[in-house]
């Protein structure tokens, strides 16, 4: 029967893999919306300077809205399960192993002198893309001369949500450890 019991520094072991696997596969799911989002807004541009109307352009604000806020979420899980693995895991199994050189990649990354320049221009990007682009969309639709009641209406909700989603990537951003790791 000893031989099938599973001792806790295998169970922390093993969560740590699983939390891991996790982490990678919001990495993948993460940086693949980016690249959705590039897709997303070449692809209405395209339509809407092809059909020539500006009215196109409003779906872009809620699209990036929506990917930008899925990109922020799973950005700040990514980052849970690294504070996870730094304060919960690694002193558990530390003090299992008698050492306190568990999961050294963990924090030895973050004291990386290029890391809060990468992680500004990380918020950067995520402005750029999630709400610089359909803010501009806006700009272009309210400046194209073809505005309706009904679509400026839509159009100022619209703003109010990609402002909104600027404000959190921003305080997620800061103090570039608010979130984002």
């Amino acid at each position: 029967m000893a031989e099938q019991d599973v001792s806790t520094g295998q169970l922390l072991l093993a969560e740590y893999q699983t939390v891991k696997d996790e982490q990678k596969a919001r990495i993948g799911f993460r940086d693949n919306l980016l690249y959705v989002t590039l897709a997303v807004v070449a692809a209405v541009i395209a339509a809407a300077a092809q059909a020539e109307r500006t009215s196109m352009l409003l779906a872009l604000p809620p699209v990036c809205v929506v990917l930008g806020w899925t990109y922020l979420v799973n950005d700040e899980k990514i980052s849970a399960v690294g504070r996870y693995v730094r304060q919960e895991l690694a002193p558990r199994l530390a003090e299992l192993a008698g050492t306190d050189a568990v999961f050294r990649w963990e924090t030895y990354h973050r004291a990386d002198p290029g890391r809060i320049s990468r992680k500004i221009a990380q918020c950067v990007v995520d402005l750029l893309a999630f709400c610089v682009v359909p803010t501009a969309a806006l700009v272009v639709y309210w400046g194209g001369g073809q505005v309706s009641a009904g679509l400026l209406v839509l159009s100022v909700a619209e703003a109010g949500a990609v402002a909104g989603l600027g404000v959190f990537v921003v305080r997620y951003a800061l103090p570039f450890g608010g979130g984002g790791e």
